[in-house]
């Protein structure tokens, strides 16, 4: 018998085929991760001949949150990835909604990160070194503040594009994944979608510059997607509140009107903690 056919860690080329394989193959729990907050299981998935790790999470093993009653963690990470789609820029891994060994959870394509990148640093100075943007001066030890910076990268840039659109509550360190290939990837959207500003993040850096002119049209391209009887709009519905999804809309719809990254609203805290 020879061996299953190992999906490699995404690439255009295998979206459909990784897409397909979460959703129809056989999981295996493999083990738990036990640093998450909620439920999170490493799995390996296999259908006719192929196989991929995944994490998986079970919906029966979300913690409820006082500040987002309303849907699952599972559907809002699906949701995330929806959005990520829809911008061409492909910046979340394939994420499928599905039942699987502990009921219904979300099952995303387990993506090994490249140690080696280097892209949040604290630094002993007064001002980024080029290259680098800033985000806050933080306290690290017996008082002694260091500037938390984080890379001038477009791949982090059309990140917190999208994070301003899903209104991400929860962009930290650790939910940034760069990959083979030199993609980068976010993970973790169970915390967006809100209907309330409560946009969290490392990636201040560009706070108040103009948009890029390839962040505009994936924001008109959005736009269109998510106006009433288009795919993405139909499919949002089903995963987040009529509330929310409205909310989307006029996100998408103020960064066009502004042109602009959002800037801190000062109504709720601007970096996760911990940062990390």
């Amino acid at each position: 018998m020879s061996a299953p056919e190992r999906i490699p860690p995404r690439s255009v080329s295998t979206d459909a085929a990784a897409a397909e394989l979460l959703a129809q193959g056989e999981l295996t729990v493999r083990g738990r991760i036990r640093e998450a907050s909620n439920a999170a299981l490493y799995c390996t998935v296999s259908h006719e001949g192929r196989e991929a790790a995944c994490i998986y999470k079970p919906v029966a093993g979300e913690r409820p949150l006082w500040d987002f009653p309303d849907g699952t963690l599972a559907q809002r990470e699906v949701a995330a990835y929806e959005v990520s789609e829809a911008t061409g820029w492909g910046l979340v891994p394939p994420t499928v909604l599905r039942d699987g060994p502990y009921g219904e959870g979300m099952v995303q394509l387990w993506i090994d990160a490249a140690p080696e990148s280097e892209l949040l640093a604290l630094v002993d100075a007064e001002e980024p070194g080029p290259g680098w943007k800033a985000v806050a001066f933080a306290e690290v030890d017996e008082g002694r503040t260091a500037l938390l910076v984080h890379a001038d990268d477009e791949r982090l840039r059309r990140l917190a594009v999208l994070d301003a659109v899903v209104n991400n509550a929860d962009r930290k360190g650790g939910h940034l994944l760069p990959a083979a290939g030199e993609r980068l990837y976010g993970i973790d959207h169970g915390v967006t979608f809100h209907a309330e500003n409560k946009l969290r993040t490392l990636l201040w850096g560009w706070a108040g510059d103009p948009l890029t002119t390839e962040a505009l049209a994936a924001l008109d391209a959005l736009q269109n997607a998510l106006k009433d009887g288009a795919p993405l709009g139909a499919r949002l519905g089903e995963l987040i509140t009529p509330a929310e999804l409205d909310a989307t809309r006029a996100r998408v719809g103020a960064l066009l009107e502004s042109g602009k990254h959002p800037e801190p609203s000062g109504e709720w805290p601007a970096i996760p903690w911990p940062p990390v």
